[in-house]
């Protein structure tokens, strides 16, 4: 059956569906039930018509995910390969899938549809958006990141960005066997992690600073309390029985209940953290962090956007300002230096590998300048073409300098 044609019996499937079961029938309908009663109709329509086997269970499945399920969204989650999703209207979906983007032929039937598979989204969430609230950022069932943006603010239709969660948590393995990092490294990191040296990692958008975060954090000692903070709880940590997950909450639509990343930092202060542990710090919530850092809570991590480890300083600097504007630059940098221990700068290169670019020691404050002293940087090989980056991090030939921490975990080797 061709493609026109396929697609015209989907939408006759539908629209029996609804005629013989409304809405207020299929409500008191078990999943099972109704995917019985849906394939009931594929069997009746099809009757006079050539159809695959495959093409009658695909159609049944298009309907029932597009009456309990995310319609065609289904499709793509189901799909690992696929690790963005990119939805511009019903009628534009776009995916990026092994590291390339590209446009599928597959759309939402109509705006309406799509509307509303967004509402059912986000209120699995527990969230809203409306015509008040047009912008929301949620998850999915799976962990999956959702950011939704409706009407009026976008004009071609709902725009929804879906960053895919990978069912097996990331793991330093891992990130060994993409060679992003090396065995020697990961050892490095291993042993500052666990003296709680505070690590930043920052990178550009799509560098893979929450798999970097997710798979750091498994070196953490499985006996301390640990709490995250996110926008949206995606973080996948391992082995850590005394675990705290908070998450961010919008507004709802009378401009009330909104709980932001700077309220959880100071509420997660009185809860007795041994770590704290920040998704993404992109605002006045930094300030509130650098004090944890600086007041007992060694061992933090966190993320960030930018697109160097001197980039990601003045990016701190400037959040920071937002939430306390009366602050000299001088005592910012102050805060900034003494806080964080480490900052981990990650690229997604030309050939849309992504890798760990340098790993920098952040010493302390000169003439109110930051001094660096970067560990590892990363270095392109002769093989390194156009088309494909090859390298790796190479020592430098710099010494760690902040020790302390490491002799006061009785930890004697040197970095």
């Amino acid at each position: 059956m061709n493609e026109e044609k396929y697609l015209q019996f989907i939408n006759d499937v539908r629209e029996k569906t609804d005629e013989r079961y409304p809405l207020s029938v299929r409500r008191e309908m078990a999943d099972e039930i109704l995917e019985e009663k849906i394939e009931e109709i594929v069997l009746e329509l099809s009757e006079s018509l050539f159809m695959t086997f495959d093409e009658k269970i695909d159609a049944k499945e298009q309907v029932y995910s597009s009456i309990r399920g995310f319609g065609v969204l289904d499709q793509i989650i189901r799909d690992e390969n696929i690790t963005e999703v990119m939805i511009n209207g019903p009628g534009d979906v776009f995916i990026e899938k092994n590291g390339q983007v590209e446009r599928l032929s597959k759309t939402f039937e109509s705006e309406r549809r799509l509307e509303d598979i967004v509402q059912r989204v986000v209120a699995l969430a527990g969230r809203e958006v409306n015509e008040g609230t047009p912008i929301v950022d949620t998850r999915l069932p799976d962990g999956s990141r959702v950011n939704v943006v409706l009407k009026p603010i976008a004009m071609n239709g709902p725009i929804v960005t879906i960053r895919k969660f990978s069912k097996v948590p990331m793991s330093i393995e891992k990130l060994i066997e993409y060679k992003s990092i090396t065995k020697e490294i990961a050892e490095v990191l291993q042993l500052l992690v666990r003296a709680k040296y505070n690590v930043f990692i920052c990178g550009g958008t799509g560098s893979g600073k929450t798999t970097f975060l997710n798979a750091l954090s498994n070196y953490i000692p499985s006996d301390e309390r640990v709490i995250t903070i996110e926008d949206s709880a995606e973080l996948q940590l391992n082995g850590i029985d005394n675990l705290v997950s908070l998450e961010t909450r919008n507004a709802n639509s009378s401009g009330s209940g909104e709980v932001t990343i700077r309220e959880l930092i100071k509420s997660s202060l009185r809860m007795r953290p041994e770590r704290i542990v920040v998704g993404e710090v992109r605002g006045s919530e930094a300030i509130d962090m650098l004090q944890a850092m600086n007041t007992g809570h060694d061992g933090s991590l966190s993320t960030g956007h930018a697109n160097s480890t001197k980039d990601m300083l003045s990016r701190l600097e400037t959040m920071v300002l937002t939430g306390a504007s009366g602050l000299p630059l001088e005592a910012v940098r102050q805060q900034v230096s003494s806080a964080i221990d480490i900052i981990i700068h990650l690229s997604r290169l030309r050939d849309k590998s992504r890798k760990t670019m340098e790993i920098t020691e952040i010493v302390g404050l000169e003439n109110g300048q930051y001094i660096l002293n970067p560990l590892y940087k990363f270095e392109e090989t002769e093989e390194s073409t156009v088309e494909k980056v090859v390298g790796g991090l190479v020592r430098t030939e710099n010494k760690m300098i902040n020790d302390f921490k490491l002799k006061l975990s009785g930890i004697r080797k040197e970095l």
